[in-house]
Order: structure tokens, then sequence, then C-alpha cells
């Protein structure tokens, strides 16, 4: 799985290249979360699971990073283990870890406020999977 943040005006996003769709979901989250925290900072604690359906691939990424979003802001968590279970059609099951914000021992780095429709790519490429995600920071 390879993720690289991208350059976007006054927002920021990601491109996400993955051997698998899973891979690539979970490598999304992951890159979404490495804006938000230095990721070896938070340890896999608590869990969550996340279950979701969409229209299509693009609307289920839009609606997957934007769950994260809701679950770490309204429980106070940040997260930094991503273990998308299955997709199947349009609908994902993932179990997510992670532990309470604590200021003192989380490196902050930005605050993400949600994943955007703007430019937002999944799609099939050769032998992998590609994802652009564009979040309003």
């Amino acid at each position: 799985m390879n993720c690289r943040t991208i350059e976007h005006t006054a927002d920021i996003g990601i491109e996400v290249e993955a051997g698998s769709l899973d891979e690539l979901f979970a490598g999304a989250a992951s890159g979404m979360f490495s804006l938000m925290v230095a990721p070896d900072s938070v340890s896999p604690a608590e869990s969550r699971e996340v279950s979701l359906q969409a229209a299509d691939l693009g609307e289920l990424m839009f609606l997957w990073l934007n769950e994260l979003l809701y679950l770490s802001g309204a429980n106070g968590l940040l997260f930094s283990s991503f273990d998308v279970k299955r997709i199947e059609g349009f609908a994902l099951e993932a179990e997510v870890k992670g532990e309470p914000a604590d200021p003192g021992r989380h490196r902050m780095r930005q605050d993400v406020k949600a994943a955007t429709y703007h430019e937002l790519l999944v799609e099939e490429r050769g032998d992998g999977w590609f994802a652009r995600v564009i979040f309003d920071v």
C-alpha cells in the first residue's frame, strides 16, 4: 500500500494505491489519521465496529472516512489500526482500533473536518486500486 499527501488550495488530500480494495480503504483511513496525529503515538487499545452501505465505491469511501471522523470526534478517540474485513458490492464491514486522545502524549498535527466529494476518485487500475480524497481542514 502506498499513500501520499497532495496539496490542494485551502484543503489537503491524499492519494492511495493498494493491491486490493480492502487495503485501499484501510490505507485511506490510515492516511487521513496520519494527517491528524503521528500514527506511532496512538495505541490500538479500544475497538469499534463499522458497517456501511453506499450506492457506489466513491460514496462508500466518503461515508467510511466521515464515519471514522464522527467516531473520533464523538468519542474523543484517535485511531491507528484499520481492519477492513469485507467489502462486498458497495457494503463495508471493518474493525478500527485506537485510544482516547491525550494532548500530553499524542503529537497532534492538523484538524481534519471532513472528507469531501471534490475530486473524489476510487478506481481499479491495472493490477490494483487507486483513490484520491480531498479533506476540508
